[in-house]
Protein backbone atom coordinates (compact mmCIF):
# COMPACT_ATOMS: atom_id res chain seq x y z
CA UNK A 1 0.00 0.00 0.00
CA UNK A 2 1.35 3.57 -0.75
CA UNK A 3 2.36 5.68 2.17
CA UNK A 4 -0.19 8.32 1.17
CA UNK A 5 -3.23 5.77 2.00
CA UNK A 6 -1.90 4.02 4.60
CA UNK A 7 -1.88 7.67 6.34
CA UNK A 8 -5.75 8.17 4.62
CA UNK A 9 -6.26 5.05 6.51
CA UNK A 10 -5.06 5.93 9.82
CA UNK A 11 -6.54 9.23 9.58
CA UNK A 12 -9.82 7.58 9.00
CA UNK A 13 -9.80 5.51 11.79
CA UNK A 14 -8.76 8.16 13.88
CA UNK A 15 -11.66 10.09 13.00
CA UNK A 16 -14.46 7.57 13.40
CA UNK A 17 -13.01 6.77 17.04
CA UNK A 18 -13.33 11.03 17.50
CA UNK A 19 -17.25 10.48 16.24
CA UNK A 20 -17.79 7.75 17.98
CA UNK A 21 -17.02 9.40 21.68
CA UNK A 22 -18.96 12.39 20.08
CA UNK A 23 -22.41 10.04 20.28
CA UNK A 24 -22.07 9.59 16.45
CA UNK A 25 -23.39 6.79 14.65
CA UNK A 26 -21.30 5.11 11.93
CA UNK A 27 -23.50 4.43 9.39
CA UNK A 28 -21.07 3.60 6.23
CA UNK A 29 -17.25 3.76 5.28
CA UNK A 30 -15.77 4.28 2.06
CA UNK A 31 -19.27 4.59 0.38
CA UNK A 32 -17.95 4.37 -3.12
CA UNK A 33 -19.22 4.88 -7.21
CA UNK A 34 -16.90 5.11 -9.82
CA UNK A 35 -17.25 8.26 -9.93
CA UNK A 36 -16.52 9.61 -6.15
CA UNK A 37 -16.50 8.13 -2.60
CA UNK A 38 -17.05 9.50 0.82
CA UNK A 39 -14.94 8.60 3.70
CA UNK A 40 -17.69 8.34 6.21
CA UNK A 41 -21.45 8.37 6.64
CA UNK A 42 -22.97 9.02 10.42
CA UNK A 43 -25.97 9.87 11.63
CA UNK A 44 -26.63 11.84 14.57
CA UNK A 45 -29.82 13.51 16.39
CA UNK A 46 -31.42 12.90 12.68
CA UNK A 47 -29.01 14.52 11.03
CA UNK A 48 -26.94 12.75 8.11
CA UNK A 49 -23.29 13.62 8.48
CA UNK A 50 -21.38 13.08 5.16
CA UNK A 51 -17.86 13.14 6.17
CA UNK A 52 -14.71 14.09 4.05
CA UNK A 53 -11.13 13.11 5.90
CA UNK A 54 -8.12 14.57 5.43
CA UNK A 55 -4.81 13.62 6.79
CA UNK A 56 -1.39 14.82 7.06
CA UNK A 57 1.73 13.69 8.45
CA UNK A 58 3.77 15.80 11.23
CA UNK A 59 6.49 14.28 9.39
CA UNK A 60 5.49 15.49 6.35
CA UNK A 61 5.29 19.36 7.10
CA UNK A 62 8.18 19.26 9.34
CA UNK A 63 8.19 19.07 12.88
CA UNK A 64 9.14 23.17 12.93
CA UNK A 65 5.45 24.14 11.69
CA UNK A 66 3.22 25.26 14.28
CA UNK A 67 -0.39 24.67 14.85
CA UNK A 68 -1.28 27.90 13.73
CA UNK A 69 0.97 27.66 10.01
CA UNK A 70 -0.74 28.89 6.98
CA UNK A 71 -1.42 25.16 5.59
CA UNK A 72 -5.13 23.89 6.04
CA UNK A 73 -5.68 20.20 4.35
CA UNK A 74 -8.77 20.94 3.81
CA UNK A 75 -7.64 23.54 0.98
CA UNK A 76 -7.13 20.26 -0.59
CA UNK A 77 -11.25 20.34 -1.50
CA UNK A 78 -10.61 21.62 -5.09
CA UNK A 79 -13.62 21.99 -6.92
CA UNK A 80 -13.21 19.17 -9.11
CA UNK A 81 -13.54 17.33 -6.17
CA UNK A 82 -16.66 19.15 -4.52
CA UNK A 83 -18.13 18.58 -7.33
CA UNK A 84 -17.78 14.83 -7.01
CA UNK A 85 -18.20 14.67 -3.83
CA UNK A 86 -22.10 16.44 -4.23
CA UNK A 87 -22.65 13.74 -6.80
CA UNK A 88 -21.37 10.67 -4.77
CA UNK A 89 -24.01 11.69 -1.63
CA UNK A 90 -27.08 12.56 -4.10
CA UNK A 91 -26.54 9.17 -5.43
CA UNK A 92 -26.72 7.95 -1.92
CA UNK A 93 -29.68 9.78 -0.55
CA UNK A 94 -30.91 8.54 -3.59
CA UNK A 95 -29.87 4.92 -3.89
CA UNK A 96 -31.25 5.12 0.20
CA UNK A 97 -34.51 6.26 -0.64
CA UNK A 98 -33.82 9.27 1.93
CA UNK A 99 -36.59 11.79 2.27
CA UNK A 100 -36.27 14.91 0.87
CA UNK A 101 -37.07 16.51 4.69
CA UNK A 102 -34.19 14.26 5.94
CA UNK A 103 -31.60 16.77 7.29
CA UNK A 104 -27.84 16.37 6.24
CA UNK A 105 -24.75 18.15 5.75
CA UNK A 106 -21.53 17.95 4.73
CA UNK A 107 -18.26 17.97 7.04
CA UNK A 108 -14.75 18.05 6.62
CA UNK A 109 -12.32 16.47 9.77
CA UNK A 110 -8.78 17.18 9.38
CA UNK A 111 -6.39 15.02 11.14
CA UNK A 112 -2.75 15.90 11.50
CA UNK A 113 -0.69 12.71 12.29
CA UNK A 114 2.57 12.42 14.36
CA UNK A 115 3.68 8.85 12.72
CA UNK A 116 7.01 8.65 15.25
CA UNK A 117 4.40 9.81 18.73
CA UNK A 118 1.43 7.88 17.99
CA UNK A 119 -0.66 10.15 18.21
CA UNK A 120 -2.94 12.57 15.93
CA UNK A 121 -5.19 15.69 16.79
CA UNK A 122 -8.84 16.38 15.22
CA UNK A 123 -9.98 19.36 14.04
CA UNK A 124 -13.78 19.17 12.68
CA UNK A 125 -15.46 20.98 10.42
CA UNK A 126 -19.29 21.04 10.37
CA UNK A 127 -21.93 21.74 8.14
CA UNK A 128 -19.33 22.92 4.97
CA UNK A 129 -21.98 24.33 1.80
CA UNK A 130 -20.79 22.61 -1.68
Amino acid sequence: MAKHNELGKIGEEIACKFLVKQDFHVVCRNYRKKWGEIDIITEKQGIIHFIEVKSVSRENLGEVRQENDNFRPEDNLHPQKIKRLSRIIQTYLLEMGVSDETEWQFDVICVYISLTKRVGRVKYLEDIVL
